[in-house]
């Protein structure tokens, strides 16, 4: 125990499986969002929240605003539900392990039932899985052990980013789940317009990136970095942003995309004595690097705390 915080371990390979099935669901979940959603900048209206009972959509208006849907990813009651204002609600069990395609069956027709039909792609976004969700049979995947764990660190990450969060008097997204990663991330925003895109970039990277930022994230891993990971990265990336310190000491510059990321292992964090103030140091650290090499005005942009008021 460390300063009166266990913190769980969350061993990539163990639940691999699981993770991906999770993935899915969430992508389907989330691609409903985006198409019931009206339009917000920066793609803040497609995403997903930490909840007391998991990981949900929070409410989305529909019937013109007349009705709102909630979507919840239930891990407590291990099933999906479909809460809308005119209707019972309806329970989609994720038991005795459902593949994709069974669920997506269920879902598409709780959907209907409430006279919903939103069209959306429907395939997975960035997994390497070609196949429609309908017909995705190989993942049926559900350690809940593994999917408790995993809940119980985005609660607590979930809570230490918004503590970060409230330190900043700029246009900041809440803290939120991009399901295309599945990363829990926060992010700062400059009033600086940069330069469109070229338009063969991808429409989700153009309005995303349309104004300088400064993201902070943790995600579980990927195959790529079979690991759970905090990050922070700066954009468009300042010259010498890499040359800035980092806290803690373990925390990291590595090259990505050709632009420098800071990063720190969750598992370092897991074994520090204080890993609340570990996470919190980190991102103010990655912060002061990128809002000093960018010249934003940092003391104007800082909220002060009670005792300096």
């Amino acid at each position: 125990m460390k300063n009166g915080i266990t913190l769980p371990d969350l061993p990539f390979e163990e639940w691999k499986e699981t993770r991906l099935t999770v993935h899915l669901i969430l992508q389907i979940i989330g691609k409903t969002r985006l198409k019931l959603t009206t339009r917000k900048n920066h793609w803040w209206y497609i995403t997903l929240y930490v909840t007391s009972r998991g990981f949900g959509t929070h409410s989305i208006p529909v019937n013109d605003g007349l009705d709102t849907l909630e979507i919840d990813f239930n891990i407590v009651e291990k099933s999906v539900v479909l809460s809308h204002s005119s209707y019972e609600p309806i329970h989609i069990s994720l038991l005795p392990d459902p593949t994709i395609a069974e669920f997506y069956g269920h879902f598409m027709n709780a959907l209907a039932s409430f006279d919903l039909h939103p069209k959306f792609i429907e395939k997975p976004l960035d997994l390497g899985i070609e196949t429609r969700f309908d017909a995705i049979k190989e993942y049926h995947h559900y350690d809940w052990k593994y999917l408790q764990t995993f809940w119980k660190l985005m609660r607590w990450n979930n809570a230490v980013f918004q503590e970060f969060s409230g330190r900043f008097y700029g246009k900041t997204c809440p803290v939120h789940i991009y399901w295309h990663h599945m990363d829990l991330t926060v992010t700062r925003v400059s009033d600086k317009k940069l330069p469109p895109m070229d338009k063969s970039a991808r429409i989700l990277e153009r309005d995303t990136y349309s104004h300088e930022q400064i993201s902070f994230g943790f995600w579980a891993g990927d195959d790529n970095m079979p690991e759970p990971m905090y990050y922070a990265y700066t954009y468009p990336s300042p010259e010498g942003l890499d040359e800035e310190n980092l806290l803690p000491d373990d925390a990291k510059w590595v090259e990505s995309n050709g632009s420098p990321m800071a990063l720190l292992r969750y598992e370092t964090v897991r074994n520090s004595e204080n890993p609340r103030t570990m996470v919190l140091d980190f991102l103010e650290s990655a912060y002061q690097a990128g809002a000093k090499r960018a010249k934003w005005n940092i003391a104007e942009l800082t909220v002060p705390s009670l005792d300096d008021i």
